[in-house]
């Protein structure tokens, strides 16, 4: 039967990409793609696993060029209505590759940058008995599975995740790479199956090769059997896929080779050139009973990788060709893979007779794999986050300092919400600050673990490693932070229990992870990512750590809010503002970029009187804020300052002033949340809504702006864009080098007498 629906499954993955590129109207004769090999690679793999092997509490990760197969897998299981499988990459349709947040039916990960969705179960592993450890949820026996394609082992994000301490101990997690040795555009060279193979092996991972099916081992037993292995096993990759695009008497001559013995030459001729031509096909990966008696035997102790050897485009006309990764069957093939899986062409959707053993065992798997609704469970997802917490802020602080205060005031006077607050960082957890939450809740491991410096009274941070610890330490890999930040930020939707991620990183490698971290926010992950220390006020460090485009980045981010908060008040009421965001449906990511620089809290100048504290406070979390204490209307040039620079703005309007010219100030907390001001700016006008660039620059009263951002200076560019102001936009666009701050804010002409030069200058002065 597993044979049978295989069949089905190939056809219908098959045709679903057919339909799209040759049936589909509309497509203005533009190719719409699809994996119709590599698909078929998948097939018997993914078929074993969903009508056999997986349980509803499983969850799988699926190679991006495979999601026809889920697709048509899910179609006969009953989650896929037959509309959908005519909408392959169409609008509202299914998904280039598989989504978590866009497809139709059941998809556990979304994947499609590649080595990324590879990782994301391990993550999630992790995750889910972070979880287990630290509320009463159901214990439920699990397996997360990845099926990844071998050319995905390129990438390095997969050698980082599965080297990271914590993972060698993770028995439920099972990797099964699709052998077929082919990427986009080649047969890989070489043999790098022992290499791969040892790697696994170092990092602690059961390692199972699944290269050949129970047939072909057979006949390995018989006289000449042993050199017909060592033959097959020794030759080049591009010498095996050139065998299987040969016709059977062709096989039977090129088999052999130059150097054959005569057992060999004798079992070849014994076979016969058809037998020969399916027993060279006859791999470990398209062995049904092979795979299952596999998954049994999986350590649960350990993780496991399957090396399941297949043929890109088993069963396909197009199979074992080099460039058969994007080639679509015609109509003609179409025709003939039909009629040897057993369907019409005319009739392509049609489901397995409901009398049938085959539609019976698809009732059954659908109601086995058939999940209940990820609601949040009551109460689990309901944390209330304050407006602020009430201490004052009295002495010059960093913003980064001013984190490492929340936190360990959060973990005081806010128990409920910190136990659901969990903290990552590579390595730098100290150098960023987490050192008082770290004392007061204890970095988390699965058993808890002895502390040989217990004893040491010259320590300030104390590493205590429980299982109920709330923070998450990871060795020098940016990317492992943000895939483990997706999966913890997505645990409200996959098992209703909300978390709060907050992840800390050297601002200036924010670019090394940021694609990953961004495909976690397309997956339905959401966190608190923080960069600290940024931009070249970190002087001392040099440009190697020296942020420029972060800013940029941090507006162009989608899921998520930049901020840049320049007083420490600043940062309590956006961080408490970005927490509370986090964790929930409709919620969002934030990212903060903050610094090392002590900020005086005389310069934010928060109002004592209660409603205007108040008013203060939502103007911070809307975006911004007029710091002058002049009305707008009387500005004759702006000063526009984010994050650090702040005390440089505003020594340039007091020169200004001195000078006979009246500068308003103004502090964007967020940048982003402005230029989303900017964008909506037509909607509010017709709908009467609030708008905050019009309470920071009326347009009625237009002045020149000077803008001031310690990073590019195209990061406020777009304030030219609100009422049309003359504009000087300063920042950083040349690499730092180490120096001190004066030295630095000079060098790239953000210090106070550029700013007041470039304000004169707008002026005609």
């Amino acid at each position: 039967m597993l044979r049978a629906v295989a069949a089905r499954v190939l056809w219908l993955a098959t045709a679903i990409v057919d339909v799209a590129n040759h049936a589909r109207p509309g497509a203005g004769g533009l190719k719409v793609g699809g994996h119709q090999a590599s698909s078929a690679s998948m097939v018997d793999i993914m078929v074993s696993l969903w009508f056999h092997e997986l349980t509803a509490h499983d969850r799988v990760s699926v190679k991006p060029h495979a999601s026809p197969v889920l697709h048509a897998i899910n179609y006969l299981l009953g989650e896929l209505d037959e509309e959908y499988l005519r909408s392959l990459r169409a609008l509202g349709g299914l998904q280039s590759y598989p989504s978590r947040t866009k497809d139709p039916d059941t998809v556990d990960f979304s994947t499609g940058s590649v080595g990324i969705g590879a990782t994301a179960p391990l993550w999630a592993t992790l995750a889910r008995r972070y979880l287990d450890s630290h509320f009463d949820s159901p214990r439920v026996t699990r397996r997360f599975v990845s099926l990844l394609g071998d050319a995905e082992l390129d990438e390095g994000a997969v050698w980082e995740a599965l080297v990271d301490p914590m993972v060698s101990g993770l028995g439920e997690l099972l990797w099964i790479v699709d052998l077929n040795r082919q990427s986009l555009d080649r047969v890989i060279p070489d043999i790098q199956i022992d290499r791969l193979r040892g790697m696994f092996s170092a990092a602690g991972w059961e390692v199972i090769t699944l290269k050949w099916g129970h047939r072909i081992q057979e006949v390995f037993e018989r006289p000449g059997g042993a050199d017909l292995r060592q033959r097959l096993e020794t030759m080049p990759n591009e010498e095996y896929q050139r065998l299987l695009r040969s016709a059977p008497d062709q096989v039977a001559q090129r088999l052999p080779g130059d150097q054959a013995s005569p057992a060999l030459r004798h079992l070849v001729d014994s076979l016969g050139p058809k037998a020969l031509g399916e027993l060279i096909r006859d791999l470990g990966g398209h062995d049904m009973s092979l795979l299952l008696d596999t998954y049994q035997a999986a350590s649960s102790q350990r993780p496991t990788v399957i090396f399941a050897y297949t043929i890109k485009g088993h069963g396909l006309p197009t199979e074992g060709h080099p460039g058969n990764h994007s080639a679509l069957l015609t109509g003609d093939q179409m025709r003939e893979l039909a009629k040897r899986c057993g369907t019409d062409p005319g009739a392509p959707w049609e489901l397995f007779p409901a009398d049938s053993d085959e539609a019976e065992l698809c009732r059954r798997r659908g109601a086995a794999l058939r999940r209940q609704e990820s609601t949040p469970r009551p109460g689990r997802c309901v944390v209330t986050v304050p407006d602020e917490l009430g201490r004052p802020h009295r002495r010059p602080t960093s913003t980064q300092a001013a984190l490492g205060r929340l936190l360990s005031d959060l973990a005081r006077d806010q128990p409920e919400l910190a136990s659901r607050v969990v903290t990552c960082s590579p390595d730098v957890a100290s150098s960023t600050n987490l050192g008082g939450w770290i004392n007061k809740c204890g970095v988390w491991s699965p058993a808890d673990r002895r502390d040989w410096f217990a004893d040491d009274v010259e320590r300030l941070l104390k590493w205590q490693e429980l299982s109920q610890g709330r923070h998450i330490e990871l060795g020098i890999a940016e990317v492992n932070l943000v895939c483990l930040l997706g999966e913890l930020g997505a645990t409200w939707s996959r098992w209703g229990e909300r978390l709060i991620p907050i992840g800390t990183l050297y601002d200036p490698f924010v670019t090394r992870a940021l694609e990953p971290w961004s495909y976690g926010m397309y997956a339905g992950g959401q966190s608190i990512l923080v960069g600290t220390p940024s931009g070249i006020t970190l002087a001392p460090e040099g440009g190697a750590h020296q942020s420029i485009t972060t800013p940029v980045i941090g507006i162009a981010q989608p899921g998520c809010v930049a901020w840049e908060p320049a007083s420490a008040q600043d940062l309590e009421w956006t961080f408490l503002h970005a927490m509370s965001q986090v964790g929930l449906a409709g919620g969002t990511s934030a990212y903060f970029r903050l610094s090392t620089r002590p900020i005086d809290p005389v310069i934010a100048a928060v109002p004592e009187d209660p409603l205007l504290r108040e008013r203060r406070r939502r103007q911070v979390v809307r975006g911004g804020y007029r710091l002058s204490g002049r009305p707008a209307t009387s500005d004759e040039v702006t000063l526009v300052g984010v994050g650090a620079i702040l005390p440089e703005v505003v020594a340039a309007a007091a020169t200004l002033r001195e000078k006979g010219f009246d500068a308003g100030v103004v502090c964007l907390t967020s940048p982003d949340l402005a230029f989303r001001c900017l964008q909506r700016r037509a909607h509010r006008q017709a709908t009467g809504g609030p708008d905050l660039l019009e309470e920071l620059f009326p347009c009625r009263h237009p002045a020149p702006l000077v803008t001031v951002v310690d990073g590019h200076p195209h990061t406020l560019s777009f304030l030219a864009g609100v009422r049309g102001d003359p504009i000087r936009c300063l920042g950083v666009e040349e690499f730092g080098q180490s120096s001190d701050l004066a030295d630095a804010h000079r060098l790239h002409g953000i210090d106070a007498s550029s700013i007041v030069e470039a304000a004169l200058g707008l002026l005609g002065r």
